[in-house]
């Protein structure tokens, strides 16, 4: 089995090196960020905090470079799905399936302009880049993955690719329907990114203070609505998932505010300004 992941950051090196390590596949990573990808063929992909450990695994940052795969697993930023996903495509036939762990929702839709077969995916693990070649490991979790419904995909490889995420020690749930855990943590997200984003708190601190945390929970309230009117059961409540966080060693910066310190373009349209847009179809549904 061959698996490539397409976007190498911090989620993407986590799953990239657990599966490396675990040695029951031949795994590729792929990312534009050049000097990752040349520390990690020299040295290996390192991970420090909640795993330390050195994965020894093939990485470029040229597509040509990529051989035929099973399975993909895109962890690029939501905005750069499509880029990512062109560059790559030829890697994949009509019997490779493509799984999203991304943030946000919408990603699922762009891939399948490219492959057959998609897996709608969701995950809570998170760290953060400490150099080239050196990942922090900041967060443990799940990852709730299952067919896009669009594409048809069949369940068995859902299953094959969930058994062997977590054999490698990324616990993976296989599930008939995903969109319940993705739309809990796309709830999370638009709560709890933008308001680490404007006030540069990180999560712990933003959910102590009482004014960012009422925040969270009015924004919720919004997400929750709108999921409601979708017909979408959520899985899990996602105020226990920022308590979660809060409670997390470390001072854990969401992935927004990593954005907007780095001066770099956020996710925001995929998290709130989905919620949004799903929102404009509804009706009247409650906003803060």
């Amino acid at each position: 089995m061959k698996i490539c992941v397409i976007g190498c950051g911090a989620v993407g090196s986590l799953f990239a090196a657990h599966l490396a390590k675990a040695g029951e596949a031949e795994v590729w990573a792929y990312d534009v960020w050049r000097e990752h990808t040349d520390a990690i063929r020299t040295n290996g992909l390192k991970l420090s905090g909640a795993a330390d450990f050195t994965a020894r695994l093939n990485a470029t940052s040229d597509a040509k470079e990529l051989p035929r795969c099973d399975y993909g697993i895109v962890a690029t930023k939501a905005i750069h799905t499509r880029p990512a996903i062109a560059q790559t495509e030829h890697i994949f036939d009509t019997k490779s399936a493509v799984c999203s762990v991304q943030n946000g929702v919408g990603n699922e839709e762009i891939i399948a302009e490219h492959v057959k077969y998609v897996i709608r995916g969701t995950t809570f693990p998170a760290g953060h880049p400490i150099a080239p070649g050196h990942i922090g490991y900041d967060i443990k979790g799940d990852t709730w993955i299952g067919p896009f419904e669009a594409s048809k995909t069949p369940m068995d490889k859902v299953e094959e690719l969930a058994g062997v995420m977590t054999r490698a020690g990324m616990n993976t749930i296989a599930m008939p329907d995903a969109r319940g855990a993705q739309w809990t943590k796309l709830i999370f997200n638009a709560a709890t990114n933008p308001v680490g984003a404007l006030t540069l708190l990180h999560h712990g601190a933003a959910a102590r203070f009482q004014p960012t945390n009422q925040l969270f929970n009015d924004l919720i309230l919004e997400g929750e609505a709108v999921a409601n009117k979708l017909g979408i059961v959520l899985h899990g409540d996602p105020r226990q998932l920022v308590q979660k966080g809060a409670t997390a060693p470390g001072k854990h910066k969401a992935s927004m505010l990593q954005d907007v310190l780095a001066k770099r373009q956020t996710e925001v349209d995929f998290m709130n300004g989905a919620i949004v847009q799903q929102r404009g179809s509804l009706g009247n549904v409650p906003t803060i």
